[in-house]
């Protein structure tokens, strides 16, 4: 969970939590955060676009983003990750933002999106020079809207393309390390 730490960290988050709750949430972290399928399952094709979510919500430094302002400048990408700064969750945005000017030289705005605090979001992408944006989604708004289910409040890990205000491509378990390949692929 926590590269180079004692584990205080995690045991602070979830002091007084039953036993049973934290282990299974740890299991979420080690699955969904360390590992991640490179094979994409879509529940969208170029063949059957859906519509995309249009939510307005803010960034990790309270500015307004408007899903559907970006749709109509081109492709977008909204990736859900379970908790910033974990090792998965990490590899994820940085292969996104490795691959960050191959990706807008195709015009493809990134959004990330995950149930932490503003603070915790602004520090991730501090850390990491994440140049895309980052959405603190504690209410939950963007999950619900997307259809993105939570184990234990966390985000599960998923990624979506979305071209012309449609859902064409949908990873329902999005890589780790891959995921910018895996949304390259798409385009």
């Amino acid at each position: 969970y926590h590269h180079g730490g004692s584990g205080a960290k995690i045991q602070s988050i979830f002091k007084g939590t039953p036993m049973k709750r934290l282990l299974t949430l740890l299991l979420v972290l080690m699955a969904g955060c360390q590992s991640g399928s490179s094979e994409p399952t879509p529940s969208a094709t170029p063949d059957q676009p859906k519509e995309a979510p249009v939510v307005e919500t803010v960034d990790q430094d309270g500015q307004p983003v408007d899903l559907a302002k970006l749709y109509k400048e081109g492709p977008v990408v909204v990736y859900f990750y379970p908790k910033a700064d974990t090792p998965g969750c990490t590899a994820q945005a940085c292969s996104l933002r490795d691959a960050y000017q191959e990706l807008t030289d195709k015009g493809v705005t990134v959004v990330g999106v995950s149930t932490d605090t503003p603070e915790s979001q602004k520090a991730f992408k501090a850390k990491y020079h994440l140049p895309f944006i980052l959405i603190p989604d504690t209410e939950k708004k963007v999950l619900d809207a997307f259809g993105v289910s939570t184990i234990a409040g966390l985000s599960t890990r998923q990624a979506f393309l979305i071209k012309d205000g449609k859902i064409v491509w949908h990873d329902a378990s999005a890589s780790t390390d891959k995921q910018a390949q895996d949304v390259l692929k798409q385009l």
